[in-house]
């Protein structure tokens, strides 16, 4: 066996020395250690320091308790709801028609989201039912959930108002004689409703002015009708005027899908902001668009939304 004494002879005595102080230091800091722990736990602590210590223990365990309990309020209220934790929520019935913005934000709203409300409802927009509201940009299905039982739609805004086709009564007893009559068709005329003009228009029983003005109008926004049932768009009855028009679908004008920007796509009647958004999105991630199909999985576009908009879009 090797003699560790004997190795150590060979050492120049500086070296030497320098071992020496380094094991001397070693011993000193681990009988200090054992020193210190030894008198700790056989020394008594005084008043004071005693209350220091429980006063830390307190403060804590007062600590993690807190901790504990905005976990709780947090599982309660996810993280997205309330949206506007700075004051405090109050939930109680509303009518999204005629609330304003200060109580959508009493009830968790975001500024933002309140905005759209009030922006969609300045643009003639209507909740018919309580469906209508869950289709708000950003509104999660939680806070649906929260929001639903206080939610309630007056029954006037329920139905929508159609607009009464004008009619000309002459009684017998009327002494009023008509300088000049519009002309009107005859029961039977059909006549393309993508085609026909203002004056056209005003010759079908029951269309005056406003009413050409309103059709031509909207029909120049959509790029023209795919069904007669699209009058109720514009609050007009088309039971009473299905009989004197005609569709052809080559008349209407398409988008190009691939080809449009935003704006484009937004001031079209059926597509919205975020709607138009999603489609110049998806072409800049995934390429050229050949259908809709991708669509059907995003929470902003519903069945008739994508059903509706496939008349007016083309991918070439």
């Amino acid at each position: 066996m090797k003699n560790p004494l004997k190795d150590f002879s060979y050492f120049s005595r500086r070296e030497k020395q320098g071992i020496l102080v380094l094991i001397t230091g070693i011993i000193l800091v681990f009988l200090t250690g054992y020193i210190y722990t030894y008198l700790r736990e056989h020394t008594a602590l005084s008043d004071a320091e005693t209350q220091l210590q429980l006063s830390a223990v307190e403060e804590y365990e007062s600590f993690i308790a807190s901790v504990k309990e905005k976990d709780n309020k947090r599982e309660y209220h996810p993280s997205r709801y309330p949206i506007n934790p700075s004051s405090e929520i109050v939930l109680k019935p509303f009518n999204p028609n005629t609330a304003d913005s200060a109580t959508f934000r009493k009830l968790g709203l975001p500024g933002w989201m309140v905005r759209n409300i009030l922006r969609y409802r300045s643009k003639g927009g209507k909740f018919r039912k309580a469906e209508d509201f869950k289709k708000i940009y950003g509104l999660t299905k939680e806070q649906y959930g929260y929001l639903l039982p206080y939610l309630y739609i007056a029954p006037e805004d329920t139905t929508r108002k159609t607009v009464q086709l004008y009619n000309v009564s002459i009684t017998k007893d009327s002494t009023k004689v008509l300088r000049e009559t519009p002309y009107k068709y005859p029961a039977g005329t059909v006549i393309n409703l993508n085609l026909a003009d203002t004056t056209e228009l005003k010759k079908i029983p029951g269309i005056g002015s406003g009413i050409a003005r309103l059709i031509t109008g909207y029909r120049r926004s959509l790029g023209g009708f795919y069904c007669i049932e699209q009058l109720q768009d514009i609050n007009l009855n088309y039971h009473q005027l299905e009989n004197w028009f005609y569709i052809q679908d080559k008349d209407i004008r398409l988008i190009n899908i691939n080809h449009s920007g935003v704006e484009r796509l937004r001031n079209h009647p059926y597509i919205n902001f975020y709607q138009a958004k999603a489609f110049v999105e998806y072409r800049k991630k995934k390429g050229t668009l050949h259908n809709l199909k991708p669509f059907t999985l995003y929470e902003d576009f519903t069945k008739d939304d994508l059903e509706k908009i496939s008349h007016y879009v083309c991918f070439e």
